[in-house]
């Protein structure tokens, strides 16, 4: 069987690109020879910065040769209908079969489908691919119509067997498929011939270029380690910075260079993101001191003074980066030390949302939300208070601006600089995260009440404006909010109402959307308190005034105003955005492998959106339903439920209004009526300690006594008092077992 070699050789594809073009090579290819009727065994791609290969072990030779039968009219079907099947199979009527068929007798058309040699579907499968291929950006170049994301040169396409090596015949636009290929541009750009794979690999070794792109990244970060290690430093561990640089080289060459001394003592952080940025270097740290003191930079090429000239290049060009990071430095700390006052009145300029105003507007809500939530964490109101108004003044820094990944890092630097206590400083740090599922989670009260009270004030404000998330579209990352939301209150097992602090969030929000749209009414009372409207903006600023007092009163609890058309719209959408929590939640603890079923069966119960409680109550449900006891005991309620229900529905009453022991004749019917004593007992007194492993084990416990009772005795009894008695003790089983969770939505 033959094996597939094919080579895209062209001008550099860019780094962050080539990834997804060999998943796009590979499967347009593979898929396009299965439909085709070819089978293969193996199939691998690989890429450079100028080539995208790939390499299929195993072709078949042709594809198989095919028999296909189409049924078409009854035989006696207008002449019309038969002239369109005939046209549909290409044969004549003469080569119809004419076979009996349950709706009578019709005509079949037998097709014979010759196989087809695998050269020519190859060339045609990868015809299609070239001029389809699902690059980001593309460009045509020179007279033809192919676009490619760089000019391509050539391309090498190869079927090899065990008799040598055949090119498949293909042009695209004047690029003719052969079976030479190139080495690296400078150091070996003669072209040269291969005859498969396995030559093509060694060739190319030899004529420097490293095709898998998995052995230039180990190959850099070896040498790279090596060498930090032979100087007693380390390499900064960068993941995505290594698949960036092994995309941008061939031949790897890894050298180390000097950072200016009179830069060491810039922040490592900024150090870092100007290298890595700027230049795609990679920080190499002093393990003692924790200072980044010198950089790696990968070339391309091996030279004759081992790299001195490419270092001294990029020592200049680095210097220039970091003269301007010091100059950003010494400005921010200037503006720091005085207070950072400057930078809180350049936030008021600047929009956060447009119709939710600047980012001084969002501080000035995070603050309000974050001196509320501080007690719920252990916080100082004071001092969080304090951190939420400094939290995010380093948007306004130059150094944020010019690199703005650093947002936070820098509001550390600078809150210490300006003297505010280490609790504010950790807290401009940490009030962004956690940023995703496997981020860091802040721990410290302070830093946990900005996070909270930022992320709240984020959600509360795009849903009081109608931006939430739809599909898969998610452009203000509100589901990467929720769920740092929710990691932050279970890690830190936060215990609180998480909708009287969204219901609290939604007020300023709410109110400024609803005075922006200038609510009916509005304009009315400012003129009865003898103002006059002179323009929006003192509009809002009037609203937000009364906002502030009657939210001050307004509970969750209470009946929504009929008169204030923002606290009703506060109700309905605390309501919504907890449902959207909800399903946050869900994702969050399937990952942590909890049942779908058992989450259900806990959102469904009172206190839903005390997330701590909730999943402990999901923990404590998992544990027991996954034993014997516990999936017996579903069953068993299962089956009372639904006795219970049908009866309710058919009786077209409410059979809860107590079952009496005295009515029982059934010594297993007795035996639950004490089963359901202990129960209750046991339960209630558990529940309102938030026991729940202790009310799952005394619930698990009635197992026994309801597999007895309904193996004992018929519920429906003809003696209609023992079956109203029944079926209230069934009522009782019901309310005792929901009292810890709704077993109606457990599976099974």
């Amino acid at each position: 069987m033959p094996d597939l070699l094919i080579e895209l050789f062209s001008e550099e594809i860019p780094a962050r690109m080539q990834a997804g073009a060999r998943e796009a090579l590979r499967q347009r290819v593979t898929d396009g020879l299965v439909e085709a009727g070819l089978t293969y065994g193996h199939a691998r791609a690989y890429s450079t910065p100028r080539r995208l290969v790939l390499a299929v072990e195993g072709l078949s030779p042709r594809s198989p040769d095919l028999k296909e039968e189409r049924k078409g009219p009854r035989v006696d079907a207008p002449e019309k209908a038969l002239e369109g099947f005939l046209r549909s199979t290409g044969l004549t009527k003469d080569r119809l079969e004419a076979r009996d068929d349950k709706k009578g007798r019709v005509w079949v058309a037998v097709i014979d489908k010759p196989g087809r040699e695998a050269a020519a579907i190859v060339a045609e499968v990868l015809e299609a691919t070239i001029r389809n291929f699902p690059w980001p950006k593309s460009m045509r170049w020179g007279a033809g119509s192919l676009r490619w994301v760089r000019p391509l040169h050539s391309i090498l396409c190869l079927l090899t067997t065990e008799a040598g090596a055949e090119v498949v015949p293909l042009d695209i636009d004047g690029i003719r498929a052969g079976d030479t290929t190139r080495g690296h541009r400078f150091m070996a750009p003669e072209p040269f011939r291969v005859t498969g794979f396995e030559d093509y690999a060694v060739r190319l070794k030899r004529a420097r270029v490293m095709l898998d792109q998995d052995e230039r990244a180990d190959q850099i970060w070896h040498d790279a380690t090596n060498a930090a290690f032979a100087q007693g430093l380390e390499v900064v561990e960068d993941k995505g910075l290594l698949t960036e640089v092994a995309g941008l080289v061939e031949w790897p060459v890894v050298l180390m260079g000097a950072i200016g001394e009179a830069f060491l003592d810039l922040p490592p952080e900024v150090l870092q993101t100007s290298m890595k940025e700027h230049q795609k270097f990679f920080s190499v740290r002093d393990p003692k001191t924790g200072r980044i003191v010198r950089f790696v930079t990968v070339a391309n090429r091996e030279t004759a003074d081992n790299g001195e000239t490419i270092l001294k290049g990029n020592g200049k060009v680095l210097s220039a980066r970091l003269s301007d990071a010091a100059f950003f430095w010494g400005n921010d700390l200037a503006v720091a030390k005085t207070g950072m006052e400057d930078w809180r009145e350049a936030l008021t300029h600047v929009t956060f949302q447009s119709a939710l105003g600047s980012q001084a507007d969002k501080i000035g809500r995070v603050a309000a939300l974050a001196r509320e939530i501080a007690p719920k964490v252990g916080a100082d109101p004071d001092l969080t208070e304090q951190a939420a108004k400094v939290a995010k003044l380093d948007l306004a820094s130059q150094m944020v601006y010019e690199f703005p990944e650093l947002q936070g890092l820098m509001g550390r630097y600078y809150a210490a600089a300006a003297g505010l206590p280490a609790e504010v400083a950790e807290a401009c740090a940490l009030h962004y995260k956690p940023l995703g599922p496997s981020d860091e989670v802040p721990t410290a009260p302070v830093s946990v009440a900005v996070a909270l009270a930022d992320k709240i004030d984020t959600l509360t404000g795009f849903w009081a404006i109608d931006e939430k998330p739809t599909g898969s579209k998610d452009p203000f990352a509100l589901r990467r909010a929720a769920l740092g939301v929710i990691r932050l209150v279970l890690v830190n097992r936060i215990r609180g109402n998480l909708s009287e602090m969204m219901f609290r969030a939604l007020g300023p929000n709410v109110g400024h959307v609803l005075a922006s749209r200038q609510y009916e009414g509005l304009h009315e009372a400012f003129a009865v308190l003898g103002g006059k409207v002179q323009d929006e903006k003192l509009l809002i600023e009037f609203a937000d005034q009364v906002d502030k007092a009657i939210w001050s009163q307004a509970r969750l609890d209470s009946p929504p105003s009929e008169d204030r058309p923002d606290v009703r719209l506060g109700f309905e959408l605390t309501e919504d955005l907890l449902s959207f929590f909800h399903d946050r939640l869900k994702v969050h603890l399937r990952a942590e492998g909890i049942r779908h079923d058992v989450i259900d069966a806990c959102l469904a119960m009172p206190g839903n959106d005390d997330l701590t409680l909730l999943v402990r109550r999901a923990e404590a449900l998992q544990a027991v339903i996954g034993t014997e006891d516990g999936e017996n005991l579903v069953q068993g309620f299962k089956r009372a439920n639904n006795i219970l229900s049908q009866a309710e529905e058919k009786d077209g009453v409410e059979y809860s209004f107590g079952a009496d022991r005295k009515f029982s004749d059934d010594p297993a019917e007795q035996a639950l009526f004490d089963a359901l004593d202990a129960a209750e007992a046991a339960i209630g007194p558990a529940m309102e300690a938030e026991d729940f492993a202790k009310a799952m084990a005394a619930m698990a416990a009635l197992r026994a006594p309801i597999d007895a009772f309904f193996e004992a005795v018929q519920v429906n009894s003809d003696n209609e008092i023992i079956r109203r008695n029944r079926l209230n003790l069934l009522h009782r089983i019901r309310a005792t077992c929901g009292s810890v969770a709704d077993l109606t939505r457990i599976d099974g």
